[in-house]
């Protein structure tokens, strides 16, 4: 269960890079975008369980390259904890063999640190909501570059063995792209339906978000 918005419509955003340059162009220009408020930042991963349970956040904006402790540890720490905000890793070239790493611990999606302003913020306002981030051709384009360990099929295959057919049938649809009314309608059920099936899939499957269930497709050969 991630943690819910404020009941205001401004979303809380804390920054963590250990370059307070970069923390501080990203502030500047996102308390700039009207909704987006900067709660707080951070100098590293190991600063961010305080500063979160501070500030309460939304979103969470990573750095994946940090001295002490890293992104992917960070973010792995931070989604283990009740209500946890959403994460979004930056990367400074969307090739690092690291992204991979930190969708797999629970980040809905990255993004470049040299992304337009507008892309940043557009990506904070859908993590917020909920939406997915990634692209279908960006996720797959991180797939095909993973190799599946033994181990990570293994456990895809118990993950999926807690589903229902109807179940797998919605992972499935979520790692090819589809959105809830493209499924809704190829499966010929409604978009709450959907919806609740989706829930149950991260509930049973042990998952944070879609992302996480294309990964999971993904190591089972699904997709």
């Amino acid at each position: 269960m991630s943690h819910v918005p404020s009941a205001t419509n401004e979303i809380r955003v804390l920054l963590v890079d250990d370059d307070a340059l970069v923390r501080a162009g990203l502030s500047m220009m996102l308390n700039g975008a009207g909704d987006l408020v900067i709660v707080g930042e951070a100098g590293d991963g190991d600063q961010v369980p305080t500063a979160v349970a501070k500030h309460r956040p939304d979103v969470v904006l990573m750095d994946l390259r940090m001295p002490r402790v890293d992104g992917i540890s960070a973010t792995r720490r931070l989604r283990s904890m009740p209500q946890p905000p959403e994460v979004i890793v930056l990367t400074t070239f969307d090739a690092d063999e690291n992204v991979l790493g930190a969708l797999r611990a629970g980040a809905s999606g990255f993004l470049l640190k040299d992304a337009p302003p507008t892309e940043i913020a557009d990506a904070i306002r859908r993590v917020a909501a909920g939406d997915p981030i990634l692209s279908p051709a960006v996720t797959r384009r991180l797939m095909r570059r993973a190799v599946v360990q033994e181990n990570a099929r293994e456990q895809a295959f118990r993950q999926l063995e807690s589903l229902s057919p109807r179940e797998r049938e919605v992972v499935k649809a979520i790692a090819e792209g589809q959105t809830n009314a493209e499924i809704a309608a190829a499966l010929l059920m409604s978009v709450p339906t959907v919806k609740a099936h989706v829930t149950h899939i991260l509930t049973k499957a042990g998952l944070a978000n879609r992302t996480q269930i294309a990964l999971l497709a993904h190591d089972a050969g699904l997709a």
